[in-house]
Parts: C-alpha cells; structure tokens; sequence
C-alpha cells in the first residue's frame, strides 16, 4: 500500500474531505439506500484511507524530533486521498513517450437524453462508447479527405461534470499526424485536425447502430431500453446534433498531459474543492468561482454515480498510440519527426524530457506539486525519517502547522 507522509499531509490538507462527509453521513445513507458491492467498497475504502485502521509508520524529524504517524492509504481508485502519485506517475509515462509535434484535444460526449439507459448499462455503453469513438477517429484519419493515415489516440472517461451530476464523455489526447500507406509520416495542420460535426455525425450513426443492435439482442437493461419506449429514444437521438469536437491545446503537448492529468486519476470531486458541511448541506466549488450546496443524502448520491464498473479500463489507447504498436511505429514515427524536424516547433527540446526515469518519486513529486514529503512541517529544516508504530503512538494535529508551503 502506498503511504502518506506528513510533510505532504500539512502542507496540502484541505479543510474538509469526502472521508469526513462519509463518516458523518454514511451510516444514515446505508440505512436508507441500496448500495452496489463496488459503491459499499468504495465508501468503506474512503473512510478507513490513511487512518490506524490501516496502519502505517511514523514519520519522525532528525533535527527537531518531532513526530507524526503517516497512515497506510487504501488504495481505491475512488478515493480523492489516493491519486497524487498515481496522477504524477502517469504524466511522466506520457511525457517519456511524447511525439515532437503538435497535439489535439478532442472530447466526445453522449446527449443527456440516453443518460439513464447508460447508467443502467455501465458496462456495455461506456464500452461502445469508447470503440465507436475509436472507430470513427481511426476512420477519418484514413479517409484521404482528411488526413489518409493511421492516427492514434488516448480516450479517457469521465461520468461527472462540475456538479457531480452524471454526464458521461471521453477525453482525448491526439498527435497530429500518423503514417500514410506507405508508412511515411503526414501532418496534420497545427490548427486544425477534422471539423467537430464531422467527428459527431460520424460517431452518432456508429453508436445507434450498435446500440440498436444490443437492444435488438436483448442486452440492454432499464425502462429506457423496453420495446414500446426505445425506438422513440433512438428516432429522438438520430435526430439531435451531438457534441464532439478536436481542438489545438493551449501550448505544447506536455501541457495537454499536464492538463488531463490533474484530474484523469481523481474522482468527480477532489477534497480540495469542498468548503464546509454540516448536517443540512455540503458545500463545493463548482466553475468560475461559483458554488453549490446539496443535502449531503445528495452528495454522497452524486458521488456514488461516479463509481466505475470493476475491473473497468477507464484510459484506452488505440491506433499507433495502441499497445501493440508501442515498440515498433511509436518509435519509427518518433524517428521520422526528428529526421523531419530535430526540434519541434512549439516547445524546446529541452522541455521534451523534464521528467528523467530514474529520478526518484520524493523529488519528481516535489518538482510537480511543490510539496517535499521528507521536509519536517514543524522545523522546516529536518527530515522525515521512518520508524515502525509502537503502541502508544499519537497523532498531535494542532502540531501540524507547517512553516512554508507549496
């Protein structure tokens, strides 16, 4: 299990946490709803998260002898505590195999309409969702009208919006370019990739046609997906205009990792964005500096729509990005931009690899958040060191009040 240091902890602890909301409301909601064995998992997982339930060590300083325990984390991919690192290991994956050329950042979302039959069928839509957006990307790269190449990709799914209500889309991470049939290299524009109503219209007829096609086989589930109401909703969803679109990031493709990866290891809430809460509500940030207050029955239910299938792949990789072609065409693509181009035109070369492998994760994870996790928060001088929990042992909150911050 990983485990939470001290230094981190006082630097970074927001004021309140869905673990506290948990503890206080939980009992009362379990008694009052029924819980999927993932969703009991997840909530139990989020309260027991860096406590002595779960044990630990104690971090202690070697300069100013102070002390505090450092609790064994849960693990769960739902808990708001337990994705730093994840979060920084995954941007240093991406960073060590970054194309020197520009990148897109495209997003396809599935209508509000077919809302409820996906939350009926977690598992089977969000899977068409992700093969139908592969296929449509993987066919207009091809297509000669756009680009007449292989492309690849990153799809990344979300459920939530800033609500926390559920809204299902993938994110995507594409290079600007791909091999031609002859396996040489093409670009893209570094404006422009493929115009978002292409993208959608595509998309929308490859996904009713599957959907159709697993409602036709019995396979979906709800009231949403019975005979006398599902092909009103797919006449209704054939007739919408659906949103996808592929836009140029903001900077070079380093910021576009940095970008998903803040939150593409989170859940639909980080700690940080709670304000308060007390019996009658939970407080949040939402976007643009404005807030929200739910019953905090409310706030554990928004939270919960969020918990994925198990065992659910919720990052994909598809095209000349797709595992397979990770040591053969992601390497030859590599090789033919630098012959093209020894030094890309939107980034120095020098910022391509700000993340060597072999730097330990105490100062990658220093150099990303700002946080060091061995400085003593007491003397602001020391260092950490471990030793085992002893009986006996206490953790002194009101000493925690580091002096320098991130």
């Amino acid at each position: 299990m990983a485990h939470h240091h001290g230094a981190a902890s006082a630097a970074s602890k927001p004021a309140f946490e869905v673990a506290g909301i948990f503890r206080q409301h939980g009992p009362e909601y379990r008694r009052r709803h029924v819980l999927t064995e993932r969703q009991a998992k997840a909530m139990s997982d989020i309260e027991l998260c860096r406590t002595a339930a779960l044990g630990g060590h104690m971090d202690v300083c070697d300069q100013c002898g102070y002390s505090a325990p450092s609790y064994n984390s849960c693990g769960n991919r739902n808990c708001p505590k337990c994705q730093a690192l994840n979060q920084a290991k995954w941007i240093q994956k991406q960073e060590e195999s970054i194309l020197p050329i520009h990148y897109f950042h495209g997003v396809i979302t599935l209508p509000a309409q077919i809302r409820p039959l996906a939350l009926a069928n977690q598992r089977m839509i969000y899977n068409l969702l992700f093969r139908c957006a592969a296929d449509t990307l993987l066919t207009l790269g091809r297509d000669p009208k756009h680009l007449g190449a292989l492309i690849g990709f990153i799809a990344v799914l979300h459920t939530w919006n800033r609500e926390m209500l559920y809204h299902p889309h993938l994110h995507l991470i594409i290079p600007g370019g791909g091999f031609d049939q002859n396996g040489r290299w093409v670009s893209t524009k570094e404006d422009f990739f493929i115009h978002g109503n292409v993208i959608s219209k595509l998309f929308q007829g490859k996904f009713l046609h599957a959907l159709n096609r697993k409602q036709q086989k019995g396979l979906l589930k709800g009231t949403q997906a019975e005979e006398n109401i599902f092909p009103k909703l797919r006449d209704q969803l054939y007739k919408m205009n659906w949103n996808a679109y592929a836009k140029k990031p903001f900077g070079g493709p380093e910021n576009v990792f940095r970008y998903l990866g803040r939150y593409i290891h989170r859940v639909a809430i980080s700690n940080q964005r709670l304000i308060a809460f007390d019996e009658n509500g939970v407080t949040f940030h939402t976007k643009e500096q404005k807030t929200l207050t739910v019953a905090p029955d409310e706030f554990i239910r928004r939270f919960l729509l969020h918990v994925l299938p198990y065992g659910f792949t919720k990052i994909r990789r598809y095209g000349l990005l797709a595992p397979s072609n990770a040591q053969t065409k992601l390497p030859e693509a590599r090789r033919q931009l630098e012959k093209l181009s020894p030094q890309p035109s939107n980034q120095p070369d020098s910022e391509l690899q700000v993340y060597p492998s072999e730097e330990s994760w105490a100062e990658f994870y220093k150099r990303l958040t700002g946080i060091d996790l061995f400085l003593c928060p007491e003397c602001g001088q020391g260092r950490l060191k471990r030793r085992p929990l002893v009986i006996g042992d206490t953790f002194n909150e009101q000493r925690l009040h580091p002096k320098r911050g991130p």
